[in-house]
């Protein structure tokens, strides 16, 4: 399973390589769009790992003073999907 790290660098990656497209004197706008399109999907992920992790976290350490900050996890899930 990819770390987060691993992920941040898949994101970074795919967006440095779509920034060479922009410059290419040859720019293929089909690869530029397909480039792009994998870099939001790789930041997606991030994104669900990253509040699934967070998630994990709460529940294993739920007391009162947590339901505030799930409260809050929750509603960055809905809006991330």
């Amino acid at each position: 399973m990819k770390t987060l790290e691993q992920r941040i660098n898949n994101v970074i990656g795919q967006l440095t390589g779509a920034k060479k497209m922009l410059t290419s004197e040859q720019r293929d706008c089909f690869a530029l769009l397909t480039q792009l399109k994998a870099a939001r999907s790789a930041l997606s992920s991030l994104m669900e790992k990253l509040v699934g992790a967070e998630l994990d976290n709460c529940l294993m350490n739920t007391d009162g003073k947590d339901k505030n900050k799930m409260e809050k996890i929750f509603k960055e899930i809905i809006k991330v999907k």
